[in-house]
């Protein structure tokens, strides 16, 4: 299961409990509903601590994953895929010697430019 799924259920369970408690005090529904959801937010501050930080980083692995693949599938649609594929290969093929004949003094500006 999930930490996402394990904090929810807490918070679920803990609400219940705190308005199970208050439950038999003589007051309006409404108002046992917000001090269940103002003391239940309280204790699961403390209580759920542990499994809000393992949810909070599986949800920063996730970004990361999407972060990434988003990259990823930008540099394959801007074609920088296959560049660097056809830089690395012909590089070894080659033998890792590059020709510097062609190159120019200005700055940014290279041999194949």
């Amino acid at each position: 299961m999930s930490a996402a799924a394990k904090y929810t259920l807490g918070r679920i369970g803990l609400f219940v409990v705190v308005m199970l408690a208050l439950w038999p005090v003589d007051m309006d529904i409404f108002l046992k509903l917000i001090l269940a959801l103002l003391f239940s937010a309280a204790v699961s501050f403390f209580l759920l601590k542990g499994v809000r930080d393992q949810m909070a980083e599986e949800m920063a692995a996730a970004a990361e994953r999407r972060r990434s693949e988003k990259e990823r599938l930008r540099s394959a649609l801007a074609g920088e895929d296959q560049a660097e594929t056809d830089t690395v290969s012909g590089g070894q093929a080659d033998g890792g010697t590059s020709d510097q004949s062609g190159s120019s003094t200005e700055p940014g500006r290279g041999p194949s430019s």
